[in-house]
């Protein structure tokens, strides 16, 4: 019988907060296998600029997070693609499948971040791709002198809405209430500048097309309950996430809305399972928490390894 390979730690997941952790566990030496399902760096490719992570007064979400990537590789970690399915537990082993593969190890830090929750109103699904987009970095281009909408009143909204004006010819950011939830800074932006324009109290009812591509947004009036139907080109949806947990819920690990429960050692009720990033339940997500998390992680899987290993 062929003897299993156990690693020390899988990370799943390579955004900030997986790469970060898997910087320090190879660093410590622990036999470390990053698991990702698509391309290194998480959501910071969809990012355009990044003002707020320090030692960088301004750089790209794709450059900070090839070097990111490239800080975690520089002391032996492993990196695969799979997408994984589940954990179990074998005594002090977790069982990863990814795939038609299983990885072994005894520690696992679960960063599997998490995604755009979507409006689902009639239009949506059908038009995405066609002029429905969650994310301006990689579509902007698309919509040169177009007329854009952008969906929400949060960070992203405001940012990606202030990022599409450089493409556009007009940008209406809609909100379901009478001011933005962004940062001061960001508010600030968007009111000057002069491509940007609001629709205030208003939810989408519906994407209009002409079948092969968007034409229009129908858009309710919270207070007055009117419809009115505006011409759009290309929609840009912010409008929260949600948890990318769903491989774990058999663990009992996660909260009514999936999001990993932890404590402030990032370890959930399962010794051995840790999570980091914006899978994990808290308050706020940002590059700089995901950070964070996987450097108090990656601290805390290296004294649980060493207790392992000790037992044996």
């Amino acid at each position: 019988m062929e003897e299993r390979t156990i690693y020390d730690v899988v990370i799943i997941g390579s955004g900030p907060g997986g790469m970060t952790a898997a910087l320090y566990t190879s660093r410590a030496n622990l036999k470390t296998l990053i698991l990702e399902k698509g391309v290194p760096g998480g959501e910071l490719l969809n990012t355009s600029d990044v003002e707020n992570y320090p030692g960088f007064p301004t750089i790209s979400g794709p450059e900070l997070a090839d070097n990111m990537y490239k800080g975690a590789m520089q002391f032996g970690a492993e990196y695969a693609y799979g997408q994984v399915s589940k954990i179990e537990l074998d005594g002090d082993v977790k069982v990863i499948t990814a795939g038609k593969k299983t990885y072994y190890a005894y520690a696992v830090v679960i960063a599997t971040g998490s995604y755009h929750r979507k409006l689902e109103v009639p239009g949506e699904e059908e038009y995405a791709g066609r002029g429905v987009s969650y994310c301006a970095v990689c579509d902007g281009a698309f919509f040169k002198d177009k007329k854009i909408f952008v969906i929400g009143g949060g960070d992203s909204a405001v940012e990606e809405g202030t990022y599409l004006t450089q493409f556009g010819k007009s940008v209406t950011i809609v909100h379901r209430r009478d001011q933005l939830r962004a940062q001061k800074v960001l508010q600030d932006r968007a009111f000057a500048n002069e491509k940007i324009d609001f629709l205030w109290n208003s939810t989408v009812e519906e994407f209009v097309g002409d079948g092969s591509k968007i034409t229009g947004v129908r858009v309710k009036d919270v207070n007055t309950g009117e419809v009115t139907t505006h011409d759009a080109d290309g929609v840009f949806i912010y409008v929260g996430l949600l948890p990318v947990s769903d491989p774990f819920k058999d663990l009992n690990i996660t909260d009514a809305e999936g999001w990993i429960v932890t404590n402030e050692k990032m370890e959930t009720s399962i010794p051995g399972i840790f999570a980091v990033g914006d899978v994990r339940q808290k308050t706020l997500r940002q590059i700089t928490t995901a950070v964070g998390d996987g450097g108090q992680a990656g601290h805390m899987v290296y004294n649980y390894v060493e207790e392992i290993k000790e037992k044996q």
